[in-house]
C-alpha cells in the first residue's frame, strides 16, 4: 500500500493524468480505475478525490455535466481547453521529477 502522504502529492497529477486520457469521467469512476491501474495498492477516498476535482474545477482546468443515470444525478468531470494544456505540461513535469528521483534512489 503507497502511504497517504505521497497519493497527496501526486493527486492532481494522477486526475489530470486520468481525464487526458478519458473524455470525462464521475468520482466513483476515477477511484475504480486508479485502484485498476495499481493492483489495488492505491486505494483513493472519495475525501481525497473531491477536494481536488473542486480545485481543479475552480482553477478553470476541469468541467462538470450531469447526467440522470438510473433515476440518479451523476457528476461527470472532463478537462476544459485550458486543463488539456495544463495536463500536458504536468505530465512532462511530473515524469522529469520521476527520472529526478530515480537517479536520487537508484544511486
Amino acid at each position: 500500500m503507497i502511504s497517504k502522504e505521497l497519493i497527496k502529492g501526486t493527486l492532481k497529477f494522477i486526475v489530470l493524468k486520468l481525464l487526458t486520457g478519458n473524455e470525462k469521467m464521475y468520482g466513483y469512476e476515477i477511484t475504480q480505475k486508479i485502484s485498476e491501474m495499481t493492483g489495488d495498492r492505491i486505494k483513493l477516498t472519495f475525501a481525497a478525490l473531491y477536494p481536488v476535482l473542486h480545485k481543479l474545477e475552480a482553477e478553470g482546468l476541469v468541467k462538470t455535466t450531469s447526467e440522470n443515470v438510473n433515476n440518479r444525478i451523476r457528476k461527470y468531470y472532463s478537462l476544459t481547453a485550458k486543463g488539456a494544456q495544463e495536463a500536458e505540461k504536468k505530465i512532462v513535469e511530473f515524469q522529469e521529477f520521476m527520472e529526478i528521483m530515480g537517479g536520487i534512489f537508484n544511486d
